[in-house]
């Protein structure tokens, strides 16, 4: 045991003799938040670039990624690379996200609407091999049949069903990876649909979306392959005054369809409290899931971190006792910074928002709330904050064989000089 090794030791003795004095088992926390599967998102490794069409930069849809940091992903290859060091420095339950651009075409455009599970057989494959599950997307952006902003609500019959049966054979190959790896494959919805001045005919644009979801949800898959989810949003670029699928209309559709609905933390008016909309929201869905994000004055997809947003809904979602119903994603791109590090934040904040949460007094909180005794209540919420959470987060980091903060760094360094460095 090294120097590093004997402080950690030391301050989590102390940590947990102080957890203890509260009734609280910290080694049951960690057991608890280890388990948690948080799926990580490949697109942060190439600005939601995809390689569908070898050479090309995609923009488009509400989809605007920042910065221009050396070292990008160029291929599948150098992604599943960077995408297994950030697996290193994160600790607990991963799976991983793909977007429907990111198969293995072999440098042949295959367009949305013919894409097979036969395109992701070496994800697939390789994902088996890591024992990590998959999770899916269709992608309805950065793409000449969207780019006047609409897909699945289109006016245009023919541009309607092209978009369709891009999500339907999303869902097929969603299906094929859960089949697979013996998992339920988490496959979410999300389309750019809206105007940027207010359009008159909302309604129409609604029903058709309706009709449209209707006929991509037509096919019935076991719950043991294909959890299907789909999420709305306030405004995005282009689509400031007016998004056909809202939150409103997403709520509805989920829950008279039986289906998971998706709950993006940058996809809300700042003033509103996403970790509220959990107990609200379970009692009528299939279930949730978390899009793991931080909107800045508007959904501008920073990288993640232990925020108050993030935090509190971490706390909610474990007080809610519904962990079999709610599932847990990330969701940004930001190519300003090292990607590697911007993703492992991201990951690696989420997994200790829900440490934390974990460690929190319930007992003792609950029972102050069924006396009503809100000074109580108060008091020990408060006292949470300053309880030495961050000794069991880095006691948890090393049995789990990552970097502790204090090593954090220079490993993303390293990656970056003995790799990310030589792309250029």
């Amino acid at each position: 045991m090294n120097d590093n090794d004997s402080s950690i030791s030391k301050a989590f003795e102390l940590a947990r003799e102080r957890y203890g004095e509260l009734g609280l088992d910290v080694e049951a926390a960690m057991k608890k938040v280890d388990a948690l599967p948080v799926s990580l998102h490949c697109w942060q490794g190439d600005d939601v670039g995809g390689f569908e069409r070898p050479g090309a930069v995609l923009a488009g849809g509400g989809i605007q990624t920042t910065g221009n940091y050396p070292g990008k992903a160029r291929s599948v290859v150098e992604l599943r690379d960077d995408i297994e060091e950030v697996l290193a420095l994160v600790p607990g339950s991963k799976r991983l996200s793909l977007h429907a651009s990111y198969g293995d075409f072999g440098g042949k455009l295959v367009e949305r609407d013919a894409i097979e599970a036969g395109h992701f057989s070496e994800w697939m494959s390789w994902a088996r091999a890591k024992k990590l599950n998959l999770d899916f997307n269709a992608t309805l952006f950065s793409h000449p049949l969207a780019a006047d902003g609409y897909t699945l609500s289109h006016r245009d019959q023919a541009v309607r069903s092209f978009w369709i049966e891009h999500v339907k054979r999303s869902r097929a190959i969603a299906a094929a990876f859960g089949r697979f790896q013996g998992s339920p494959c988490v496959n979410n919805t999300w389309l750019p649909d809206g105007a940027k001045d207010s359009p008159v005919d909302r309604q129409g644009y609604r029903s058709r979306l309706v009709e449209a979801l209707d006929a991509v949800f037509a096919a019935k898959y076991p719950d043991a392959e294909l959890e299907d989810s789909v999420e709305g949003k306030l405004f995005g670029i282009g689509s400031e005054s007016f998004v056909v699928g809202s939150h409103e209309f997403y709520l509805g559709y989920a829950a008279t369809r039986k289906l998971f609905v998706t709950l993006d933390l940058g996809h809300y008016h700042p003033t509103e409290n996403v970790a509220d909309k959990v107990s609200a929201i379970l009692p009528f869905v299939r279930g949730i899931l978390v899009h793991v994000s931080r909107g800045v004055r508007w959904d501008s997809d920073h990288v993640a971190i232990q925020s108050d947003e993030l935090s509190e809904l971490a706390r909610e979602i474990l007080r809610s006792g519904q962990l079999s119903r709610i599932r847990v994603a990330l969701d940004y791109f930001d190519a300003s910074i090292n990607r590697i590090g911007a993703w492992a934040i991201g990951a690696r904040s989420t997994r200790r928002a829900f440490l934390a949460a974990a460690l929190e007094p319930r007992e003792a909180l609950l029972a102050a709330d069924a006396a009503g005794d809100g000074f109580t209540r108060l008091a020990l919420l408060e006292e949470a904050k300053c309880l030495p959470w961050n000794a069991v987060w880095d006691e948890y980091c090393r049995r789990s064989g990552v970097p502790t903060e204090h090593t954090f760094v220079e490993a993303v360094r390293t990656y970056e000089r003995d790799v990310l460095s030589k792309r250029n």
